[in-house]
């Protein structure tokens, strides 16, 4: 053999060997769908299992619905946070969900939300007369058919009475990220977000808390979906779970519904 011949091969396999490493390297990583409210706090969790153990994430940010949605047509995602407990039953019932995984890991509060620069106040009771508040302007929302932020926004507006009066001037959006971000840029007068949503974006403030009786409880859960062949997944579901990761959602403004786990 000579030595042009003998190089194509050894820069064949060479290359063989990187694409190898390249697609190994990309399978070890945890795949996770996350509802679009978790970002934030998510991001800084998996910097920091990627520093005590070595191991990454690959993180898809959505509606918890559009997520769901994706795992029920055979997306590849080792794990799913949904931001309510309906989008995590939808795919237990169809048996998408490892048994036994699931975990009530986070608890949340809408808030609703101005641009920063913004007059406006609200004492947020029932009754209380939103549609002078948007003064002919828009009200930000998630689909309040799908997104749970938009499902728990129009259940606390139908328990204070106030839906049938700001229904026409509702944007909704297709995550509560999109709906925050209508307000952020002044395309929408108020919006209805997560407290940890607003805490995330410097372009609006909370102008008033919704009751917490006023909506169902907002509760993340999370668990590993069934068709995961990942074996760190439940590792990283477990190292949400842990005093240091508890702590960086709390940073966000989450409530943490479970013990601290050791990692």
């Amino acid at each position: 053999m000579n030595r042009r011949h003998f190089g194509l091969k050894l820069a064949g396999a060479i290359t063989a060997l990187a694409l190898t490493f390249s697609t190994a390297s990309a399978a070890d990583k945890v795949t996770v769908f996350a509802a679009a409210s978790l970002k934030n706090a998510l991001d800084a969790i998996s910097a920091q299992w990627k520093a005590d153990t070595s191991k990454e994430t690959a993180i898809s940010y959505a509606a918890s619905s559009a997520l769901a949605k994706q795992v029920e047509s055979g997306a590849p995602a080792d794990v799913f946070i949904s931001a309510d407990l309906d989008w995590m039953k939808y795919l237990t019932d169809k048996n998408l969900v490892t048994p036994g995984t699931e975990i009530k890991l986070l608890g949340n509060q809408i808030v609703l939300v101005a641009p920063k620069d913004s007059t406006a106040e609200a004492k947020i009771d029932k009754g209380f007369d939103l549609a002078k508040l948007l003064n002919g302007g828009k009200l930000a929302m998630g689909d309040v058919k799908a997104v749970p932020a938009g499902k728990y926004g129009k259940a606390a507006l139908e328990y204070l009475g106030v839906w049938g009066s700001v229904e026409k001037d509702v944007a909704m959006a297709e995550n509560v990220r999109a709906a925050l971000k209508l307000v952020a840029t002044g395309e929408a007068a108020l919006g209805i977000v997560y407290t940890t949503d607003a805490h995330a974006e410097k372009g609006v403030k909370i102008i008033g808390t919704f009751p917490e009786d006023s909506h169902p409880p907002i509760v993340y859960p999370v668990a590993v979906i069934a068709a995961s062949k990942n074996p760190d997944a439940a590792e990283f579901v477990k190292y949400l779970q842990g005093a240091k990761a508890q702590a960086l959602f709390k940073d966000q403004g989450f409530t943490i519904l479970v013990p601290a786990a050791s990692n």
